[in-house]
């Protein structure tokens, strides 16, 4: 089977790497145009332009998809099925057209829930159980098609996002690979998906990073392993803000109102939250200083009791 594939970031790179592995037949792959980066401004290649090129397999990145020049590179390369993970661009239809089993996609949610950017990092946040990763056929309009399988995992109640999305993307290379032997075979499922049940969600920026203190702990505590590796979470302690980075339950009462700071030594800095819960955060880091234990940063700036 003659595969075009087509990602850009490490998500989808694990994809590539496993079809490599499995000596898949990789005619071609599409990804991001290079960007520039950090000071210097050098274009930067992408981890799945890296991984193609260390494997000898040929590179494309068109800059427009709709102007019918990707689409007849695409016919020309003759691919059976197109594979799609985190590419960052929408196909049109006529691209879509091409290959006889169609395109499809690997996607780190169950379907219809969380369609769109950032579906790891909002099952963190919005205090999910559960979560997983879905192939479907791809359609029109974004994270719309028919569902071919899923996978499903239990999210940690202390688990980062960035951990979290590093399980994921090695289970949806799994079911990637699954999902492509079953098309070949003619056995794979075609799922149509609940429209009514559909969710969005939409990219993170620093604007989510300070924690209100006026929600329950458990918000708070999936607010801070939610925005991690980023923005990360932010809090105004004793008139300096810190980047929080753990954080754990105390299961404990106050009085004081939230966002007070309870206690801070040894165990860490207790603050209040809704009504009159708290929670100990063990992990900060202060601007201009490395991330440390919360009890190590008192050890040299004490922070004082509300």
């Amino acid at each position: 089977m003659r595969i075009v594939f087509m990602g850009t970031p490490d998500f989808a790179a694990a994809s590539l790497k496993k079809l490599i592995d499995e000596k898949y037949d990789i005619v071609g792959v599409f990804t991001q145009p290079d960007k520039p980066r950090d000071r210097g401004m050098k274009l930067s290649f992408s981890p799945v332009k890296e991984l193609a090129l260390e494997n000898d397999l040929p590179v494309y990145q068109p800059a427009k998809l709709r102007d019918g020049t990707a689409t007849e590179l695409v016919k020309s390369l003759d691919p059976d099925i197109l594979v799609v993970v985190a590419y960052g661009r929408i196909l049109p239809d006529d691209m879509l057209k091409v290959p006889k089993y169609g395109a499809i996609n690997v996607h780190a949610s169950l379907l219809p829930k969380y369609r769109g950017a950032a579906p790891i990092q909002w099952a963190v946040l919005n205090g999910d159980k559960v979560t997983g990763v879905t192939t479907m056929y791809l359609a029109s309009e974004m994270d719309t098609g028919d569902i071919i399988y899923t996978a499903e995992t239990e999210i940690g109640e202390f688990e980062t996002s960035g951990e979290l999305f590093d399980r994921l993307m090695l289970m949806g290379a799994e079911l990637l690979d699954k999902t492509l032997r079953d098309i070949y075979a003619g056995t794979a499922p075609r799922t149509p998906q609940d429209h009514s049940k559909a969710s969005y969600v939409k990219m993170l920026d620093k604007s989510l990073s300070p924690i209100d203190w006026c929600k329950p702990p458990r918000e708070i505590v999936k607010h801070i392993y939610g925005l991690q590796p980023w923005p990360v979470a932010t809090a105004e302690l004793d008139g300096k803000v810190f980047k929080i980075y753990s954080a754990e339950y105390t299961h404990t009462k106050t009085e004081k109102a939230p966002g007070s700071i309870v206690s801070a030594g040894k165990q860490g800095i207790e603050v209040a939250c809704k009504d009159g819960e708290t929670i100990l955060i063990t992990e900060l880091q202060a601007a201009g200083k490395k991330r440390m234990k919360a009890s190590d940063y008192l050890l040299g700036h004490p922070i004082k009791v509300d």
